[in-house]
């Protein structure tokens, strides 16, 4: 017998609706294997427990593996603004696998995966991360900033500043063909 199992298929009854382009990567059982919910990775996002959607692999700001316990943490949206979005940390949410599979190295490699851009910057105040995101479906990036604790986000010369970073990014972001 070789060094890994393989792994049974993911039973009907816990198959999301995924979408016609969608397939599954990976899956796992949350909890103690009676009834908490099965966590699915697709290519096209996270399956969480108690959810009826997709979370896009950009929706998830942090994902830690403790080898027993995979813990993420969601981006909650705070406000719009002009060419990009100011998120929080939503609460995390931590899930017991007893018996993960490839669950955590996929959500790791899709979640990085969708990173194309990242630089944590200081801003009057405080200071900020600014990101760029791949979204399936949407054509070049998605820009968020999340601030740090206790930074003034709604604070103008933050705003301006924070505006000024995101154009800066951008522009080193952008190819110079299009």
């Amino acid at each position: 017998m070789g060094l890994f199992r393989r792994r049974s298929k993911l039973p009907p009854a816990d198959r999301p609706p995924l979408a016609a382009d969608e397939r599954v990567l990976a899956w796992a059982a949350a909890g103690n294997g009676e009834g908490d919910g099965v966590l699915v990775a697709s290519n096209r996002g996270l399956w969480l427990p108690g959810r009826g959607e997709r979370l896009g692999w950009h929706d998830v700001l942090k994902a830690v593996w403790s080898g027993r316990e995979l813990t993420v943490t969601l981006a909650e949206p705070v406000t719009e603004r002009d060419g990009y979005l100011v998120v929080a940390d939503a609460p995390a949410e931590t899930y017991l696998l007893l018996d993960p599979g490839e669950l955590p190295h996929q959500v790791r490699t899709r979640v990085t995966g969708s990173v194309a851009y990242t630089a944590h910057h200081p801003v009057p105040g405080g200071a900020g991360r600014i990101a760029a995101r791949r979204v399936p479906g949407v054509d070049g990036l998605t820009w968020t900033v999340r601030y740090d604790p206790g930074t003034p986000a709604d604070d103008e010369a933050v705003v301006a500043e924070t505006g000024r970073l995101v154009a800066e990014a951008r522009a080193a972001t952008t190819p110079a063909d299009v």
